[in-house]
């Protein structure tokens, strides 16, 4: 179940990703499977190459692409998604999400 986030935040993310670029969403989850993780960051891409690709920098795998609809994206949680959205200056989701250590 996700939640907090605004619709356009959404709309934006979804154009974002569908004209190739890689963009990140996070957002409050609940997920049974994960009991640790509050929250989850969705990498997009529609471009599946570029997401692999960008992708493989981290060590995620193409076998881990969710691929609903055509919003192909990798979910991240836990240290990846710290790691990434460092790596990757995304300041206002990590301090929104209050993501950082600390």
């Amino acid at each position: 179940m996700a939640f907090g986030i605004r619709r356009g935040e959404l709309q934006k993310w979804k154009e974002q990703v569908r004209q190739g670029e890689v963009a990140f969403l996070t957002h409050y989850w609940l997920d049974a499977r994960f009991p640790e993780a509050k929250t989850v960051t969705k990498a997009g891409c529609a471009d599946r190459q570029k997401l692999v690709e960008w992708g493989g920098q981290y060590g995620l795998q193409e076998a881990w692409i969710d691929e609903h609809e055509d919003l192909l994206h990798f979910d991240l949680i836990g240290d990846y998604q710290l790691r990434i959205l460092q790596a990757e200056q995304q300041w206002e989701q990590l301090e929104r999400f209050n993501l950082l250590p600390k």
